[in-house]
């Protein structure tokens, strides 16, 4: 039987309002909200003042509260709330993503320790209910692939450059203005978001657990005006695409832009829209899209989570007790432009397999399969620019004798 439950909100801000505006319209949903917390005292906010309070433990402490729903902007304190609410016999929903992927797999012990709910579907890509699927409806399906656009704020800026060509700046200041973007910009067009969304999706799809720290993540922010010429003389979009695969029981896991051909249903994926696509042994591909940015899509996903509480819903991790176990393996390469200013120490014996390579207007671009930890020491320069090749798929490493045998040939 569906069970009535009470609230207690942290966090009154995009997703917060959005929440609360989508509860309100929601009928048949037996959950209100009590009190919601939150920082700023001289901030008018409008509901009446009696709904709010700036004193945590009067939602953590409530016996009367069942759910603490947890959506503030600062990882560090979101965990703290999180253990906190989990240890008074509370269940927990969040959306704060960078505190889940940080701390997955405690979070995951600390469910069993105290036998209640941490539900998260608004963490990863907006209003797709991507988790909850993963969760049932591929708890059995072979998974061999999943990748996407998981970040609707770049994947706004980048519609917004292609098609009306704007300004990098620009768009940006419009994505942060329709509240899109994070509060730190750096978060979004440098890849830590959809990074983060990786981590969380990998735990469901594959039954790892992944640092975040361990999938590498480059950004958009060091995309070119030739990268874009380049881009529109070829008939490619450029997206910013979280991937990750299972290949003899190793996953692989990346997020990097790419340039994508027009056939490729990604390609379709305009502004704010968030897109992810399945691939399975049984099921083959599967596409979901749906807004990924913005207070409604977001807090639409977070009453998912509540209404499924009312059902004594709960993650079950299906995939982390399946045998035989895989594990994340970053010993891979990757097919991929790299473009570099005239100086940069970048030659055909970095790639363990060179394909091609050019200059124009002062730029040099290279094409070739790039491994793993060369990729990550060129992201991390500011003059070395990196998209994904249009037919871009991971590959396991040559074992060094034979990458060095390549090199020689």
């Amino acid at each position: 039987m569906r069970k009535t439950l009470t609230l207690g909100l942290f966090g009154f801000g995009c997703v917060g309002q959005g929440l609360y505006h989508v509860l309100e319209e929601t009928h048949g949903l037996k959950a209100t909200i009590k009190k919601i917390v939150v920082k700023n005292k001289e901030k008018q906010r409008p509901l009446s003042k009696n709904l709010f309070t700036f004193d945590k433990e009067a939602v953590l402490n409530d016996p009367e509260i069942d759910v603490v729903v947890e959506l503030i902007d600062d990882a560090n304190a979101a965990f703290e709330i999180l253990k906190t609410a989990l240890k008074n016999g509370k269940h927990v929903v969040t959306a704060t993503k960078k505190m889940i992927a940080e701390h997955l797999e405690e979070i995951f012990y600390l469910q069993q320790q105290y036998d209640r709910s941490v539900l998260y579907e608004g963490a990863v890509c907006g209003s797709i209910p991507i988790l909850r699927n993963l969760e049932e409806y591929y708890d059995n399906d072979l998974l061999t692939g999943i990748e996407g656009i998981f970040n609707g704020s770049t994947n706004y800026i980048l519609t917004k450059v292609f098609e009306e060509k704007k300004g990098y700046a620009e768009a940006l200041k419009q994505a942060q203005d329709l509240g899109f973007a994070e509060s730190d910009p750096r978060l979004d067009v440098q890849a830590f978001d959809p990074k983060f969304k990786l981590t969380i999706a990998i735990a469901h799809a594959f039954g790892v657990f992944v640092k975040p720290e361990d999938i590498i993540n480059i950004g958009i922010d060091k995309i070119s005006d030739l990268d874009l010429k380049f881009a529109r003389e070829k008939g490619y979009a450029i997206k910013l695409i979280a991937r990750a695969i299972r290949v003899d029981g190793k996953i692989y896991g990346l997020v990097a832009p790419q340039f994508v051909e027009a056939e490729n249903p990604l390609s379709n994926i305009r502004l704010e829209y968030n897109a992810v696509q399945l691939q399975g042994a049984f099921a083959d591909k599967q596409l979901f899209v749906g807004k990924g940015a913005g207070s409604y899509p977001t807090g639409s996903a977070v009453l998912s989570d509540i209404s499924a509480l009312t059902y004594d819903y709960r993650y079950e991790y299906k995939k982390t007790h399946q045998l035989p176990r895989n594990e994340f393996s970053n010993d891979w390469s990757i097919e991929t432009f790299v473009r570099f200013t005239q100086g940069e120490k970048v030659s055909i014996r970095d790639f363990e397999k060179f394909e091609a390579g050019y200059a124009a207007n002062g730029q040099q671009y290279m094409v070739g399969q790039t491994e793993f930890s060369k990729l990550k020491e060129w992201a991390q320069n500011e003059n070395i620019g990196i998209i994904l090749a249009p037919q871009a798929t991971f590959k396991a490493a040559q074992p060094a004798a034979v990458s060095e045998l390549l090199h020689t040939v």
